[in-house]
């Protein structure tokens, strides 16, 4: 949840784009740390701080709650390295002194940390000479360290060396973390990982470490990703990484898209151009993996000899939008491939008994690959003996090492915290996935796959029709910005996309919205039903439009005004407002989602809500 960015190098001098906040200047250190708070905002945070270490003016800490525009960078001309953080509180509330770094007594070293110390009571107590000025978790590691430094330097007079200490205090910490120190006089950042996501930028003088690459990706696009157990130094143009106290060497990776590809290119939102980006990221998703005439899928995954024609169930396990993606996804293995699916909150997940582990699938849909609640899920399975699958959209995340395969979903990188884009992409991908998986269990005829694989052939052009009729759902917005509630319903494959559009509208308006089977409507919601609480029907291919209309039809008659997505060619002529949707059979419900967001969007904008920031979320969840 927590961002990190940290830099060594020579900075890029004075520059006004890069000036504080205040109007004053920074120095090229300052400047690139500031810059990267700035690009990792979108992950969710509710304070910032900075620490710069210079070649004679020593360690310098600025911090304080609120945003990373109000953090004022303190100037230090000869810094040489920093590091800076953006928290979301996890121990003690969002205040100036529990935002990071957190230093020791000696304010000779400064850490910032992403994740939980589950032991940090203990190890705070074993401390108890030393002074805390904090609530948090993460500041018994920089104290950690100064113990470790002082006793080195009694045994060597010379201080102890830093890489050595974070190795040590490392091993001490029970819990997820991902840690950057950094200590007066030492030219190095030192970084540590376990459960939370680092990566490493390479550049000819320089080295960055971050959260995300979209903090650095101005400056290279050239990334190491650690891996668990990894502790790395990081010195200009320079890293050097160990596992376990033994060198190691890990890939260097080229990320592939641009760094504009993080901005928002002329839209107001990052949510609003991401929306509008579907059409081209579904076409990635689906680029040189649809065979349609021969009814075949390439996913470039593989399965032992054997595997799913004795497949006896896919579980799937997911959060928030990848839940509800995954909701989607079991009706499709059901009726493409043959097999019992079920979809589990993945908190919630536990392996279960009665289930054979080698006959059992297990599907973790998490976009960014290390979302903690479905990173716990996949090890209870993996310690269950299934095999495990995971859906991301994240190369080197945590859960593409920790699984037995994995499919991409190509969908490049989402800022916006309310998820739109990928959404759509983990659905296309999930749906060949099935296709696949049904051809080889011989459940699924060639002339049917080659339906559904037209259908997600149109996929991309179906969602670039509904982004044309934007004005309409921007006027429908404003018409119904101001009801008591809304209300989202479907049935089969629309009830992933009801709940779907009812948390979209929750994400990021504020306001109360539920979505519903709409069958369930008449066994209680109906009671919440007045001409203040506007329906929003999924009528499409897929989602047994007729039916559903029948129970919008008992909500319009307590007074509630009612909005479908209705399958071309089709008309429901009671409603309020009828959103078209193009023909594309079993992936129409997807189709009609887009309509579901820009109406989450509009009403979000009409009351100047924090769209890419909304209160109290995060991007990616890393803590449990």
């Amino acid at each position: 949840m927590c961002g990190i960015i940290g830099y060594v190098g020579t900075g890029v001098g004075k520059d006004g784009d890069d000036a504080a906040s205040d109007g004053g200047t920074i120095d090229g250190v300052g400047a690139i740390v500031h810059k990267g708070l700035r690009n990792l905002e979108y992950r969710g945070y509710d304070s910032a701080g900075v620490a710069l270490v210079g070649e004679s003016s020593g360690l310098t800490v600025a911090k304080r709650s609120g945003e990373v525009d109000g953090l004022t960078v303190p100037d230090v001309p000869d810094a040489t390295h920093g590091v800076g953080h953006t928290r979301w509180s996890t121990h003690g509330p969002p205040t100036d002194a529990n935002a990071h770094p957190h230093t020791d007594c000696a304010g000779d070293v400064a850490v910032v940390h992403n994740g939980i110390v589950e032991n940090y009571e203990e190890l705070k107590a074993e401390l108890s000479d030393h002074e805390f000025t904090s609530d948090t978790d993460t500041e018994v590691i920089p104290h950690l360290i100064e113990e470790e430094l002082a006793g080195a330097s009694d045994e060597d007079g010379e201080g102890g060396d830093l890489l050595a200490a974070v190795r040590n205090v490392e091993d001490r910490l029970v819990g997820s973390y991902a840690i950057c120190a950094v200590r007066e006089g030492d030219d190095r950042i030192v970084v540590a990982r376990r459960g939370s996501p680092l990566v490493l930028g390479r550049g000819e003088d320089a080295a960055f470490v971050a959260s995300d690459v979209t903090a650095f990706l101005e400056h290279t696009r050239d990334v190491t990703y650690l891996e668990d157990g990894d502790v790395a130094a990081l010195e200009a143009g320079d890293v050097s990484i160990f596992h376990h106290g033994e060198p190691v060497e890990r890939a260097v990776e080229t990320v592939s898209w641009e760094a504009d590809a993080a901005e928002k290119g002329g839209y107001e939102h990052y949510m609003r151009k991401e929306i509008h980006e579907q059409p081209s990221s579904l076409r990635q998703t689906l680029a040189g993996r649809l065979d349609v005439d021969a009814g075949d899928v390439d996913l470039d995954v593989s399965f032992p000899p054997g595997f799913l024609a004795d497949l006896e169930e896919i579980r799937i396990v997911a959060c928030g939008t990848s839940y509800y993606a995954g909701r989607y996804a079991a009706q499709l293995f059901e009726e493409l491939a043959g097999v019992r699916a079920t979809v589990e909150i993945a908190s919630e997940y536990e392996f279960g008994a009665g289930r054979t582990p080698d006959r059992t699938l297990v599907v973790a849909v998490t976009q960014s690959g290390e979302t903690a609640d479905t990173l716990g899920a996949v090890r209870r399975a993996n310690a269950a003996g299934a095999r495990t699958f995971a859906v991301t959209n994240t190369l080197g995340s945590t859960v593409t090492r920790e699984v037995d395969g994995t499919a991409f979903i190509r969908a490049g990188p989402e800022i916006g915290v309310a998820a739109t884009k990928t959404f759509a992409s983990q659905v296309a991908t999930l749906a060949m996935l099935a296709v696949a998986v049904g051809r080889d269990r011989g459940a699924l005829g060639a002339a049917d796959a080659r339906s559904v694989l037209d259908d997600l052939r149109g996929l991309p052009g179906a969602v670039q029709q509904v982004l044309d009729e934007e004005a309409q759902v921007r006027e429908a917005a404003r018409e119904y910005q101001d009801s008591e509630a809304f209300f989202f319903v479907g049935r089969a494959l629309g009830v992933p996309v009801a709940l779907e559009g009812a948390l979209k509208l929750k994400e990021i308006s504020y306001d109360h919205a539920e979505g519903f089977a709409a069958g369930e409507l008449k066994h209680g919601p109906l009671a919440l039903v007045t001409p203040e609480t506007p329906v929003l029907a999924v009528l499409t291919d897929g989602a047994r439009a007729n039916e559903t209309m029948n129970n919008v039809t008992e909500a319009q008659t307590r007074g509630a005004p009612a909005l479908g997505c209705v399958s071309e060619g089709e008309e429901f002529g009671t409603l309020d407002v009828s959103f078209e949707v193009p023909d594309v059979g079993v992936v129409e419900p997807i189709v009609a989602n887009v309509y579901l967001q820009l109406f989450a969007y509009h009403v979000a904008n009409e009351k100047g809500r924090s769209i890419d920031k909304p209160r109290n979320l995060a991007k990616s969840v890393t803590v449990e």
